[in-house]
């Protein structure tokens, strides 16, 4: 079995068991509480180069990442770096995240949130909802393209923006054709084995149609990496461990983005 492979055995798993102990329905029922909402996809299409900023516990290829953070120092040292939106990772399992993790940054900042996680039930979308989510992610690597394409329609009619994660030519096209997102993400890592190469994103990019929003995922720690894929026309970047691991979040991210999201020439 790859890395993926048991991943998402794991996950179908504790969503199996988080549904017998909070059924659909009475999940369901709590989304009339859902909080205000805060626009993911708009936070991207601002001018420049946007940064979603990601906490993370743990990673299979790094370990744990910054002991003993709490997601309401990480977040509000994200904010005042100049992110543009949150992403929580909430699988458990392997990175050690929780739904949890995801209402401590909902309550500690006022950016715009992807739940990141490998969503495979429509229960995990209802979660995503009503826990504060205002995306969520689907991995082409991870999912039938039946699915994927249910999962996205269902997504959108809770309201949810929705970032479709490809790592290959036969991805990108089988979802450009399946569901014609406006976001798209293209992921650096390898997910059977974790290897990364960001020339994934430059392969990539000429196959995606204009008026995309295109988020390059994993393995970007320089700053001349980001003025490299802000030229070549990518909308944002996913940035988490290399800027957990520093002493100082904010400082990191401001170093990473030259100070000004919007002008990193």
């Amino acid at each position: 079995m790859t890395v993926l492979d048991q991943i998402i055995e794991s996950t179908e798993q504790a969503v199996a068991q988080r549904r017998e102990q909070r059924p659909l329905e009475q999940l369901e029922a709590q989304l009339h509480r859902r909080g205000a909402d805060r626009p993911f996809a708009e936070a991207l299409a601002r001018p420049g180069l946007s940064v979603i900023a990601e906490f993370k516990r743990r990673s299979p290829s790094a370990g744990e990442i910054r002991p003993g953070a709490t997601v309401a120092e990480v977040v509000d040292a994200y904010q005042r770096g100049g992110a543009a939106a949150l992403s929580v990772l909430t699988e458990a399992a392997h990175f050690g995240g929780s739904l949890d993790d995801l209402v401590a940054a909902r309550s500690s900042s006022e950016l715009p949130i992807l739940r990141k996680d490998f969503i495979v039930d429509y229960y995990q979308l209802v979660e995503s909802a009503v826990t504060g989510a205002d995306a969520i992610l689907l991995i082409a690597a991870a999912l039938e393209i039946s699915q994927l394409q249910a999962l996205y329609n269902e997504a959108i009619g809770l309201d949810l923006d929705v970032l479709v994660e490809v790592h290959d030519e036969q991805q990108l096209a089988s979802v450009l054709d399946a569901v014609d997102p406006d976001l798209i993400g293209i992921n650096n890592r390898d997910l059977r084995d974790f290897s990364v190469d960001v020339g994934v994103t430059h392969s990539l990019l000429a196959d995606i149609p204009a008026g995309k929003t295109v988020v390059s995922e994993s393995g970007l720690d320089e700053r001349e990496q980001l003025a490299e894929l802000e030229r070549v026309g990518v909308d944002a970047v996913l940035v988490g461990q290399s800027l957990l691991a520093c002493d100082d979040p904010s400082e990191a991210l401001e170093q990473l983005t030259g100070g000004h999201e919007a002008d990193l020439d």
